[in-house]
């Protein structure tokens, strides 16, 4: 990378350091980072434009642009001292060169959908570099393949990929707001996982910039990396600015529901027969359980807990009923109860979008609406016991919150080895448990009292839910589970959040890490920790 220091750029440094000094944390580290990154700025590219300081008027607003908890929008939530809108590879290499030299703190966000705001909070002197601007999605229908910079949002690939294709498709999350960085860097699943597996499962080529600012491909950056940044967590090992991925075939015509029930409908048996039955469906059938507590229709002022199952099937309804009636006769499933669209369209009618409504809304990166939350996951190896689940709903009841989201494993899921990738879920859990609270009230009091909730009906559920590890999704993060401060005990603080992640995938994780960033420049507070330094 050249440097640009002409008369124009050195007036704005003078700005832009003024700015930053007037915030009084670590003016001379941060001065020095700054004049670095212009220092380094592509003769082609300048870096300048890139890059926002807290009096810049249009700050805030970036920073806000991705939080997507508004847990972590409060008056008092750190704020980063720079961000850095990466608009060519050079900045994102130069933010890692300058950021290296004085160990500065850097977060990575794609999308800002992380639950715990790894991406954008720190306790100490941070800058974020923000990957929105790279979000260039190049679809190749005939190889069935797309590259897919990690700037870009899920809504914004099924929306390109509909543009070339209406046979094709790309198993990932339902949510179109959530960045693709974080998603694929995490595993990322989605309703046609019990298909295709994950996100992860279909990628095949990757471009990776390394702590010394190396760009890379699959080749170049060899199996192991490839390996780790396909559900490892990406950002502990380096920058992924763009996936490769291979779209999977879907067909023309697919099928939606949402049929509910409460307890005062049969909802017990319903949600016992689903335990049994939703992990041996066919491959092409996926059917959510949710569950959350509702107002009776008995009785004015008194709770239940209401079963809504949804489901996507690749296929039409007539085929759809068929196994339905064979196999999940119990749910009562009728033709009145199933829309049939095109796959792209299914995902409108998952996001709670009417599903007539024009698919390039999914190109709108922003949410249709903010709440505080907090999110926690479970693993289940065998079903609950229906006197387990009567006690449930009771507990349910006591708390009202949170929901409970199943999502059931089976087929592709239990077909690819653990340690394919490093997500090691598979075979052997029948489904994944999210646990789901929201609330609209701001401030640490109200917080304190969901989150308490949260970890109440998450304590309860102890007895149903995999254990030695009590395993967790790495994409719903969760601060509960351990916090690494990357000091002298980072290994040992790393390992018990990191086994709950990654099981027996953690040991390789760490030694790939301990290889190619050593002296731990990425990293978070449940990044993967290097090996302890074993010297004299």
């Amino acid at each position: 990378m050249g440097s640009l220091r002409p008369a124009a750029v050195v007036s704005l440094l003078s700005v832009l350091l003024l700015s930053i000094s007037l915030q009084g944390t670590s003016d001379s580290a941060q001065e020095t980072f700054l004049q670095c990154l212009l220092d380094n700025s592509h003769p082609s590219y300048p870096i300048s434009a890139a890059i926002f300081t807290p009096q810049n008027p249009s700050y805030s607003s970036v920073l806000q642009s991705s939080i997507r908890n508004l847990r972590f929008n409060e008056t008092f939530t750190p704020k980063p001292f720079l961000i850095l809108t990466a608009k060519h590879e050079s900045h994102i290499q130069a933010a890692i060169v300058c950021a290296r030299k004085d160990n500065i703190q850097m977060k990575i966000r794609s999308g800002g959908h992380d639950y715990e705001g790894l991406s954008y909070v720190a306790t100490v002197p941070f800058f974020v570099l923000d990957m929105f601007n790279l979000r260039s999605i190049d679809v190749d229908v005939a190889n069935e393949t797309a590259w897919v910079q990690t700037g870009a949002t899920l809504g914004e690939v099924y929306y390109r990929i509909s543009e070339k294709s209406k046979t094709h498709g790309f198993p990932a999350g339902v949510c179109p707001t959530v960045g693709v960085g974080g998603h694929f860097g995490g595993g990322g699943y989605g309703t046609m996982m019990r298909k295709y597996g994950l996100s992860v499962d279909n990628i095949v080529d990757a471009y990776f910039i390394d702590v010394n600012g190396r760009l890379h491909d699959r080749k170049s950056m060899g199996e192991d990396i490839f390996w780790a940044i396909r559900g490892g967590g990406a950002a502990s090992f380096g920058v992924v600015l763009a996936y490769k991925i291979k779209l999977v075939r879907v067909p023309e015509t697919v099928t939606v529901f949402r049929v509910e029930k409460t307890l005062e409908e049969n909802a017990t048996d319903i949600v016992d027969r689903w335990q049994h039955v939703a992990d041996k469906l066919p491959e092409d059938l996926f059917v959510r359980l949710v569950l959350d507590v509702v107002n009776s229709s008995r009785n004015t002022g008194e709770k239940t807990v209401r079963a809504a199952f949804i489901s996507l099937f690749l296929g039409d309804s007539e085929r759809l009923l068929s196994i339905m009636n064979e196999r999940f006769p119990e749910l009562g499933l009728t033709q009145s109860d199933c829309i049939e669209t095109s796959w792209v369209q299914s995902v409108l009618f998952w996001t709670n979008i009417p599903i007539e409504t024009e698919t390039d809304i999914l190109l709108d990166r922003t949410p249709s609406s903010l709440v505080f939350l907090k999110r926690k996951s479970d693993y289940v190896k065998k079903p609950i016991p229906k006197a387990g689940l009567e006690w449930l709903w009771k507990r349910m009841i006591e708390l009202q919150v949170p929901q409970l989201l199943f999502n059931p494993y089976g087929g592709r899921m239990a077909e690819i080895p653990s340690t394919a990738t490093p997500f090691p879920h598979r075979a052997g859990n029948l489904w994944k448990i999210q646990y789901v609270t929201n609330w609209n009230e701001a401030g640490t009091e109200a917080a304190d009292h969901y989150i308490g909730l949260t970890r109440k009906l998450h304590g309860y559920m102890t007895r149903f839910v995999s254990k030695n590890p009590r395993e967790a999704f790495l994409n719903y993060r969760d601060i509960d589970l351990g916090v690494n401060h990357n000091g002298r005990q980072s290994y040992m603080e790393g390992r018990v959040y990191g086994i709950k992640y990654f099981k027996g995938n953690f040991n390789r994780l760490v030694q790939i890490k301990t290889r190619v960033d050593p002296g731990n420049f990425f990293r978070n507070e449940q990044s993967i920790p290097t090996l302890p330094y074993q010297g004299n």
